[in-house]
This record gives C-alpha cells, structure tokens and sequence, in this order.
C-alpha cells in the first residue's frame, strides 16, 4: 500500500511538472539561464560518438536480459576519431564536470527539476545544442562506464572487482525484474537522441534560405528551450535509474513508479520530438522552395541569354547530383550531356501518357529518314514530366517500358530533371497533357516552343524546326490535296494522273456511309468518270472507326485507312490549325486555315462529311446532310455537270442549298499554345460561341 501511495504521489508530482514545463514562468526560468558568450562548439563529432554509445549499449542490453552475448561494432575511422579528438579535447573539463554532478545530485537522492536547473546554469554560456549535446555526452560516459562493468564482469577480474565494490546486481540474475525498467530506459534514450539530433539540424539549417526571424523556424527556435530543457531532465532521469542500481548487489528492490516516470518522460520527449520533426519538415520544404525558387530564376537567366554552347543549357536542367543524366538507346547505358554538343536538340516533353502513335511517327523521322541525311544534324531528348510524390513501381514500369520503345536519348530517370525546369515547362512552354516538343540549336537558344505542330505536317522537312522555318514554310503552301492528305494514300499520284474524282469522306453512321457511297458512285457512273474514295474515319474514335472500316472493307464500299493513318490525318489537321493560329498575324483571310477548322467542325457534329478533289486544288467539301442530299438528287444537277464538270456543278448545287437550322461544332483538345479567339462557323460565317468540354474517350 505504502509503495501504491508514493507511485500515485509521483504521478501526480509529474503531472504538476509537465504542466509546469509550459508555463510562462517555467519558460522564463530556463531562459534565464541561456546567456551564451558567442562560443562555437562543433556538436555533429560529438553527436556521432553519442551515438555510436548509447545505440550499441541498448541492444546489449535486450540481448543481456535474454541470456545472449552481443558486441559493440568499433569505432576505428581515423578521421572520425581526429575530428571528435580535436573536439572534445577543448571540452573534456565540463563533460566531466557534468558527469560529476549528475553522479552526485543523483546519488544524494536530488530533485529532478533542481539538478535540470544546474547544469543549465552551468552550461549557461553555450548555445542551446551545445548545451544538450555535452549533458548527453556526460551521461554516456557514465552510462558507458556501467554498462562495460556489468557486461564484462562474469570475464573480466578487473571488472567483477569494480562491481563487488560497487554492489552492482547481477543483470542476468535480476532479468525479469529489470526488464522493464531497461524497456523504459532504451525509449527514453532514443527519444533524448531523436531530439538532439532535430535542434541541432535547425541550428545548422542555412541561414541565406530560411529566416530565423519568421515561421517556421521562428516556431522551432521558440520550442528549442523547452525540447532543451526535457532532454536534459530525461538524461538526470536515466542516470537517477542507473545510479540507483548501485549497491543493490544483495537485495535488488523496485517499484513500478520509476519505470513509470521514466515511460512518461519518454512519451513527453517523443512527443517533442514529433512536434520539432513537422517543423523541421516545413523548414525544409520552405528551403527547397527557395532552392528552387534560384534555380527556376537561373534557368531563366541562362535560357534566355545567348550561349556559346548547349551543354551550358542542359547542364542547368539536369540534377548537379547525377553526373550521367542520360540514357542512351543504342549501348543500353548512361551517358552525359556531352553526347548533344553542336547538335539541334529536340526536348520531347510529354507525361506517362504519350500514345504509341504519336512514338511511331516520330521514329520513322527520327531512326529513319534522319538516318538518310547528313543534313538533319539534331538528337531528340524525352523529358517526362511527373508527379513525384505519386511514384511508384506502376509508374516506374511504365518508365521503363516507353524508354526500352524509344530509339532516342532519353533521362535515365524523371527525377533527373530539375523541379524548376518542370516549373518553366508548364509556365513558359505551356505543357500542360498533350506532348511538346521544344527546340535548341546548338548554342542552346530557344527556336520554338513547340515544334511538333511543324514536325507532324511537313516532317524533317521543317529542319531545324524554328518558328521562322515554320513561318517560311506556310508562305509557300496552299489549300491542296497533298497537304491535306500528305502521302497517307499511297495511290493518290495515280488517281491524280489519271484525272480521277477523289473523294475523301469521314463520320460513324453505317447508314450514312452506305448511303452516301453508293449514291456517289452511281452519279460517277451516269457521268460516266473515275471516281475513288477513301474513308478518313472519325476523330478520338478509335474503336468504333475500326469496326466501321472492317465493314467498308467487307462489303467494297471504298478505300479506308489503318488506325495509324487515321490517327496521324486528324493529328496532323490539329496541329495545321494551332500552327496557323500561332502565326495568324496578318489580317487577310487565311484560306488553309479556314478549310482545317471546316473539316473539324464538320468532324465535330454528328453527321458524316465528304470533301471532293479533282486534280490539285479544284474542290467542293460539304456535311453530311448535303452530301448525301447532293448526290441522291443528282438528276437535279446532271446536265450542269456535264456542261461544267462534276466539282464546278456540285458546288453550284450545294450554293443553291439553304438550311433552315444547322449545329456545328468544332472540338479541339487542350494544347499549348492559344487558340483563336474568334472563330466562324463554316456552313453560315457566323461567329461560334465557346464552350469547355471535358471528355475521355477510349
């Protein structure tokens, strides 16, 4: 009952402490004690031996109570022991003066909170995380000095002799009864280092990235006394436990309240600990956002002032860390920067989600038609752009298996890439989901921000891929049937030198194309002139254009394309329009540009499209409706046709046409890049109203 009566008197006594620890007064007590006189003392050395100490002797200890043999691994690098020699040298005089009077205040039965106080004002002229460091040195020598004594003393005579002197109990004899309080003492311990090691990592924190003076670190350096202030009470506790054991050798006595309060302190100062690490982690995180912050601001500077060299470029967009950021496809290894010097250099830009499609069409202009030509001097470089706090080995996976399909250089891991070049990419690039590409040549200044517009409709063609190469180019096309088909259809020079009606149609209503095939080949018929067409499929339509094209096949209704020749066709019409939005400065009207974002408004609506070519640019294009309309009423306009040509007549006929209600719409997926403000609807010239869709299609 007695032992019952001071365990709760003890309890309560803590309780009054632990209170006591965060009031004002508390705080002004231990604050008046830090007067520190400007001395710097290196504590990392001395941490280090701490604990090298004290996390070998808590697994002996375990392994003490369980009857086995454990060893302490040596601590012979020759440099550590230099640097902590050079150290301690300087500060032997008050660890030991420490020691003693821990030993001392802990033998005389002291109060905890009084002895706390003293070695406080002892260490009064020392930084916060000197003082912790050195009282936590002083107990592990203490600590050290017991502990060798019991563990060597069923071997050593000198040792069994300093235990008989001692009265020190044997371990292995009192095993259950210790076990407890050697549990409680190893937490304990651990949280006395977890928080030594947090004040001092925010006393080292770099002072030109993060400011003492606001939060989080002003938060921290405010909590630093009290976390000082626990530490050190923990370690008069723990060598209050340890000290007791001294003469028990013959009757070895305990009660559950000291193991108590040393599990209390060990909850207190682990919750401590807790608090300091999420405010180390924001400091942290504050740090690596003004790194990044620098960085994104000299990458800036670098990329936007003229070079002599691309390495310069590459070498700010890469991790310092990783000296071979790259990998190259050829040998399988990873190689440096140094492989792209006084090459145009391509950056494909893309997440995870880069289709097939758009890898093949790039390899055939990349490993193919490059490999031709001694002119095409670029490399081609994938950048991925991912979210790292979402990694995992799904997406690592997938990495790898994009990067073992690509035969160009590629990052041999994403988190190569600088954050703040990321940052630039979605910023200054506009990389937003659809691919980029983004070229340099080789003195590292920027050509354009997205070359692949350019690439998918005039290929290499476009070398080295500028905007005023691009420019250039669009001066010298127009409206005609090879850029709008640009060799997809292997037989269009054959039909073209044969003077054939070619028509190439799209949509995904059976009825429609049924229809509409069979009554243009009968008017064909009637005028008795060639006529071929090709089905061009429908936009993000994959599937459904797949079973339509089978079908088309098996009953003979026309020519149809592959899915890559699909794909690329309404790929390559996109990037026409963004291409010639981007270059849309002068006020006249832009005839290619209208005639894309036709057939794509035509593509968005629900119904079928025709557009008809005879020879390079004489051509009539229509919707569905009209289409089908057209050519099943072709008695209506037969004799024109034969007057003035199939196309001259079909167009007449289709002015003639009014609709008392039409719906276009024009789809465009998001990109890089604007998209014209002002658009006009291609069956009346109205302008079009904006929406925003959201869509996923598969």
């Amino acid at each position: 009952m007695a032992q019952a009566s001071r365990s709760q008197q003890l309890v309560r006594s803590e309780r009054r402490m632990f209170a006591a620890s965060d009031d004002n007064a508390m705080m002004k007590q231990i604050l008046s004690t830090h007067a520190p006189d400007g001395r710097l003392v290196y504590v990392k050395p001395i941490l280090l031996i701490i604990d090298n100490v004290l996390r070998h002797i808590t697994p002996e200890i375990d392994q003490a109570l369980t009857a086995g043999s454990g060893r302490i691994d040596s601590f012979d690098d020759p440099a550590n022991l230099s640097a902590i020699d050079d150290v301690l040298d300087a500060l032997a005089y008050i660890v030991h003066k420490i020691s003693c009077e821990i030993s001392c205040k802990c033998a005389g039965g002291g109060d905890a909170h009084a002895t706390t106080m003293v070695i406080l004002n002892m260490l009064s002229s020392y930084s916060w995380d000197a003082k912790v460091v050195l009282t936590l040195a002083a107990f592990a020598v203490n600590f050290g000095e017991f502990w060798l004594i019991v563990q060597l003393c069923t071997t050593n005579t000198l040792a069994k002799s300093v235990a008989l002197l001692k009265q020190l109990p044997d371990v292995l004899e009192h095993s259950q009864t210790l076990k407890p309080h050697f549990d409680a003492l190893n937490k304990l311990i651990k949280a006395m280092i977890d928080v030594t090691k947090c004040i001092v990592e925010f006393i080292e924190l770099p002072c030109e990235y993060i400011s003492s003076e606001v939060p989080p670190l002003s938060t921290a350096m405010a909590s630093i006394p009290t976390a000082a202030y626990w530490t050190i009470r923990s370690v008069v506790a723990c060598a209050a436990q340890i000290t007791s054991l001294v003469g028990l050798r013959q009757e070895f006595v305990t009660s559950t309240s000291e193991a108590w309060e040393l599990s209390s302190l060990a909850h207190k100062v682990s919750s401590i600990h807790e608090h300091l690490r999420n405010l180390l982690r924001l400091c942290y995180q504050r740090i690596e956002e003004k790194k990044q912050e620098e960085t994104y601001k000299e990458f800036i500077r670098i990329i936007e002032t003229p070079q002599m060299e691309i390495s310069k470029i590459l070498r700010v967009i890469f991790r310092k860390e990783d000296p071979h950021p790259l990998f190259s496809p050829a040998d399988k290894t990873r190689v440096d920067i140094d492989v792209l010097r006084r090459k145009h250099l391509l950056l494909l830009i893309s997440d995870l989600d880069i289709s097939l499609d758009e890898i093949q069409v790039l390899e055939v202009l990349y490993k193919y038609e490059r490999a031709s030509s001694s002119e095409l001097n670029y490399e081609i470089v994938w950048l991925p752009i991912v979210d790292r706090s979402a990694w995992n080995d799904s997406y690592q996976q997938k990495f790898l298996n994009l990067q073992s399909i690509m035969p160009w250089y590629t990052v041999n891991h994403p988190s190569v890439i600088e954050p703040a070049v990321i940052k630039y990419t979605k910023e200054k690039w506009r990389f937003v989901k659809k691919p980029i590409v983004v070229t340099l040549d080789p003195q590292g200044k920027v050509t354009c921000t997205n070359a692949l517009n350019m690439m998918w409709i005039w290929g290499n063609a476009a070398f080295p891929f500028s905007t005023d190469k691009e420019e250039s180019l669009w001066k010298s096309e127009s409206w005609t049937i090879e850029l709008l088909v640009d060799g997809l259809e292997p037989n269009l020079p054959n039909w073209m030198r044969e003077e054939k009606v070619i028509c190439f149609y799209g949509g995904e209503k059976m009825e429609w194309i049924e229809s509409f095939t069979s009554a243009t080949k009968k008017a064909a018929q009637t005028l008795e002139i060639g006529l071929e067409m090709v089905y061009v499929g429908k936009n993000n339509a994959r599937e459904r254009v797949k079973k339509i094209s089978g079908l088309i096949t098996e009953k003979q209704l026309s020519h149809s394309w592959q899915d890559a020749s699909v794909w690329f066709f309404w790929n390559r019409l996109e990037s026409m329009l963004y291409s010639k939005t981007q270059h849309g400065k002068t006020t006249d009207p832009d005839i290619i540009k209208q005639e894309v974002m036709t057939i794509l408004g035509y593509d968005g609506s629900e119904h079928g499209w025709a557009i008809f070519f005879l020879g390079t640019t004489e051509m009539v294009r229509a919707n569905g409706e009209r289409a089908l309309s057209s050519m099943q009423s072709f008695e209506e306009w037969e004799e024109m046709a034969r007057q003035m040509g199939f196309i001259p007549a079909l167009r007449k006929h289709l002015e003639g046409i009014t609709d008392d209600h039409h719906c276009t719409r024009l789809i465009l997926p998001g990109i890089s890049g604007g998209i014209a403000e002002r658009v006009v609807c291609a069956e009346c010239g109205r302008p079009m109203e904006m929406y925003f869709m959201y869509r996923c299609c598969v």
